[in-house]
């Protein structure tokens, strides 16, 4: 009986394996999304894994060769318990696979974890080790903050993955 297993891949080769896994005639899955990718002052969307660095694989451990998957060119080991994989339960993959869009990737919306008036801290960039409060969520990779400046209150908009809850 086929399930669906989960292998666990190199650094950035869950595409590579991938399509090493297909010409040795297993089914793979990589769920892939939009992201958003930041260099040099420019932002660009890329496809990425949902998962980075897993993948999922259809087997049928009694009729298939499944240990010739930990030596595939891009994956590290099948993920197991023991000495045989463990299986992803019924209906896991089929739901992320619902969730995908005509265009084969799923829609992912990143809100940032801040309540109104939080205390949040910026981690790097110009104010890095600032303290200011958490006003609202300005699009889905930035956050606007109030900060105090120079005596005055100043509203900053930032990338989330340059805030942090301050404690």
């Amino acid at each position: 009986m086929r399930r669906w297993y989960v292998a666990y891949t190199h650094v950035g080769a869950e595409n590579l394996a991938e399509g090493h896994l297909a010409r040795q005639g297993f089914e793979a899955y990589l769920p892939r999304y939009v992201k958003q990718v930041r260099h040099a002052r420019k932002s660009r969307a890329v496809k990425a894994p949902l998962f980075p660095r897993y993948i999922f694989v259809s087997i049928d451990l009694e009729t298939q060769r499944w240990r010739a998957i930990n030596g595939t060119q891009g994956i590290s080991h099948l993920v197991a318990m023991g000495s045989r994989p463990n299986a992803v339960p019924d209906g896991v993959v089929e739901e992320i696979q619902c969730r995908e869009g005509d265009d084969r990737l799923i829609e992912v919306w990143e809100t940032p974890p801040f309540e109104t008036g939080d205390a949040v801290e910026v981690t790097s960039g110009a104010l890095a080790e600032q303290v200011g409060r958490f006003l609202r969520a300005d699009t889905a990779e930035r956050v606007v903050l109030l900060m105090d400046i120079l005596g005055r209150g100043i509203e900053v908009k930032l990338p989330n993955e340059t805030v942090r809850a301050y404690a």
